[in-house]
């Protein structure tokens, strides 16, 4: 078998010297264990805070163990009877080509309701974080403007294709033409700004308010940097915002004990906070995996009908991941970037 394991915590921008491919014997499963072949990793923002050694909502990845990931993968050898040979099933495997399990927290999956690729994109974490992101923590109502950053991303997509449903006047924020082209043509947002368009968060902040007359209710956070700065001046009284990653800033590594000059402006931010009563909301996605039900009865039936589209960003080899990680920090990728770590027996 194969892994990836963090060789070293990065200084900045991660490095391919950060990450090193392991081979090791194959696991041979106990008794109630199961072993599984991974066929599709997940590669997500987060990761790039478990690189880093700190107080986080999560440990840290040791140096020298595996990075995690979320992956779909085979089932190839059972010792459980909960689970056959054969059976597809998700769960955080991490970067590894198989993986032992004792079956706690494996979800079981059912190819014919949707490609097992949307186990950890659309219809996985990503999906749910949006998901809860914008009901939970967005409170939308039919109507009211919401502003999306990062909006053809795994996240960004299906938030704005649910606001739409729901009747609210969507703006995006990507990189690129080709992205904003992607929002507005396929996933029916009103507006789409590109960022590296613009000079400075001001100039953008225009762009922006151009698009949303009637003020912003509710801004869907996971970019931070110049987007948060154009967006924050024009959210409504008693605006919202969920706040469920700030990507821009992940390569800066773990925040500083003391102040630096990136929290310069956070007075001005917390006074524009207070006076218009706005409500921000962090969340971490583990905390409401009670409802994930509910999201795959309200989800899974829309993308059946064609009514939720989703993209995928492809790179085929374990090998291959650390770089694929590191132009996703870039915003190189489009759409949800997996990993094809080995043949997916559904897809053709």
């Amino acid at each position: 078998m194969q892994q990836v394991v963090l060789a070293a915590r990065p200084i900045g921008e991660p490095k391919l010297s950060d990450f090193r491919l392991e081979s090791r014997p194959m696991p041979t499963p106990g008794p109630g264990q199961l072993l599984i072949r991974t066929v599709w990793l997940s590669l997500d923002p987060y990761m790039r805070g478990r690189m880093d050694e700190g107080k986080s909502y999560a440990a840290a990845v040791a140096i020298g163990m595996p990075m995690e990931g979320g992956c779909v993968g085979e089932v190839i050898t059972s010792n459980n009877p909960l689970f056959a040979v054969g059976d597809f099933v998700e769960n955080r495997f991490g970067w590894r080509s198989h993986t032992l399990s004792d079956g706690k927290g494996v979800r079981k999956l059912d190819a014919d309701i949707a490609p097992l690729s949307t186990a950890i994109g659309v219809l996985g974490m990503p999906g749910f974080t949006a998901y809860i992101g914008l009901h939970t923590h967005g409170m939308p109502q039919k109507g009211e403007t919401i502003v999306v950053g990062a909006a053809t991303g795994a996240v960004g997509s299906l938030v704005g294709q649910l606001a739409k449903i729901q009747g609210l006047r969507t703006v995006g924020v990507a990189g690129g033409k080709e992205k904003c082209d992607y929002a507005l043509k396929v996933l029916g947002f009103d507006a789409c700004l590109d960022h590296r368009s613009t000079a400075d968060a001001a100039a953008l902040s225009s762009k922006i308010g151009a698009e949303c007359p009637n003020g912003v209710d509710i801004y869907f956070e996971n970019t931070g940097g110049k987007t948060f700065d154009a967006v924050l001046p024009l959210i409504n009284v008693h605006g919202r915002i969920p706040l469920c990653g700030m990507i821009s800033l992940y390569n800066s590594g773990a925040p500083p004990a003391e102040p630096a000059d990136r929290f310069s402006n956070f007075p001005k931010v917390w006074r524009t906070l207070l006076v218009n009563r706005i409500n921000v909301r962090g969340f971490i996605i583990t905390d409401h995996y009670d409802q994930f039900p509910k999201f795959i009865d309200d989800v899974a039936p829309l993308i059946q009908k064609g009514k939720i589209l989703y993209k995928e960003s492809i790179t085929i080899g374990l090998e291959k991941a650390p770089q694929a990680f590191i132009q996703l920090l870039r915003g190189e990728n489009f759409g949800k970037q997996l990993v094809s770590v080995s043949e997916d027996p559904t897809r053709y």
